[in-house]
This record gives C-alpha cells, structure tokens and sequence, in this order.
C-alpha cells in the first residue's frame, strides 16, 4: 500500500471530497481528524469508504476503558481502516480498545487496525514539562510506545524522529505512523511542527505511513505536490 495519508483537516465534507477526488490513486489514504468530524460527523467517513478509500480516524480516544472499547466498535461499523487512542490512556483503556478491535473482527466487521498516540508531534521538552513529564521526548515515546504494544495495539503515532528508537524497541512489524513531515519534496515551512523530518528520511528511520496534511492541501496543485512527497519517499505509484 502507497504509505502516505493525506490529513483532510478542512471545514466541510464538500472541501474534504473534492480533495480526495483530486488525490485518488497518488496516496493511500486520508485522515479524518477533529476539525472534519466534528463539522460532519460519521457521514463523512462512510461517504469515504463507500468509494473505496482507506480512512485513518484520527479522534485519540482518550478515556475509560468501556468509554474507549465503544468508540473503537462505532468506528469499526463505520468501516474506518484505522483508528487511533491516546497511549497516556494507560494499559486497560488500550487493551479495551484491542479487545473491541478483535470482537469488530468476529462480528463480520473488517479488523480496523488500532495505534496509540505518544507524544504529540507539536510538543517539545518544555511543554512535557510543563505537564508534568520529566523525562524527554524521546524516552517518554519509547516508553509509551513499548506500552501500547504489551496491551495488544498494532502500532504507534510518533513524530520522525523517535522512530528509529520505536523500531529497534519495537521490532519490525510494529506500525509507526509518521506525522510531521517537513523539509525535501513536503516543503520548509514547518507550521506547528516541532520534530520533524523529510519523506524519505522518515521512511529509511523505519515509518510505516506518512501523515501529510498542509504540504499536499495546501499546494497551489495538490496532486503534484503528492506525487512529489511520493517519489521522495520511493514509493512506486
């Protein structure tokens, strides 16, 4: 599969399909985030799948275990292909969410794949800090990273620069979903990324997916633009 999921972080679903009727067949995928959902609620996802497009639900399920495991079986009828939790939920909340995944399966449901996210791509060492995290990026990643794959999730959500670690922690089929890509064919412009990295760095680090949103969306041609990150990335369309 192409690694790279375009975000669709736009205000209506009439922006976000015109998108991804421009983009299809030079990504893998599309993310459906808060700002998205939020403005269009489920119909958006479906309207996505029932073209045949693979949909990352990015809503970092983040609460009680129960909470979390029904969240994780609505997103499965929905057909979304991934979804996500917030690692910081702990080993039960992300457990839960497995657990629903694996029933999603038996149920005659596609098995979405679940992932964990560590620390946010726009976070840096002060702002853990200021939360009440003493350890540093890096390690705290690695830690939660560890965690969510003893609980059972398929992967991860980390910025570039912690994937080598999560891969040698980790191991090789461990997904890791790569946020955060600056620089090379994605363009300088790093908005309110904190630890980036190029398409082709991110991929030779160990990335499963990209996660692409501004450099492609926001690009006088967005199909180009994707084609680009593509070819930077070695990816074959």
């Amino acid at each position: 599969m192409n690694p790279i999921l375009v975000a669709l972080d736009v205000a209506s679903a009439r922006e976000a399909l015109a998108m991804a009727d421009a983009l299809r067949g030079t990504v893998g995928g599309y993310k459906v985030g808060s700002q998205l959902f939020t403005a269009e609620g489920p119909d958006i996802v479906r309207a996505l799948t029932m073209r045949g497009d693979k949909v990352f639900l990015d809503l970092k399920f983040h609460d009680i275990p129960n909470t979390v495991a029904g969240a994780i079986a609505s997103a499965s009828r929905l057909g979304a292909w991934m979804m996500n939790v917030h690692a910081a939920g702990g080993p039960a909340m992300m457990a839960a969410a497995k657990a629903a995944a694996d029933t999603a399966a038996a149920g005659g449901h596609a098995r979405p794949v679940v992932i964990a996210v560590t620390v946010l791509t726009s976070m840096d060492e002060a702002t853990l800090r200021a939360v009440g995290v003493d350890t540093s990026p890096l390690e705290q990643v690695v830690h939660l990273a560890r965690m969510a794959q003893d609980a059972g999730l398929d992967g991860v959500v980390a910025s570039p620069l912690e994937t080598a670690a999560i891969r040698a922690a980790c191991g090789p089929d461990f997904l890791i979903v790569t946020p955060g890509i600056r620089g090379g064919a994605a363009g300088d412009a790093k908005n309110d990324q904190s630890r980036t990295m190029t398409p082709d760095e991110a991929m030779r680090a160990g990335a499963s997916y990209l996660v692409v949103g501004r450099p492609i969306t926001a690009a006088a041609e967005p199909r180009v633009a994707a084609g680009e990150i593509a070819a930077a990335a070695s990816i074959e369309d």
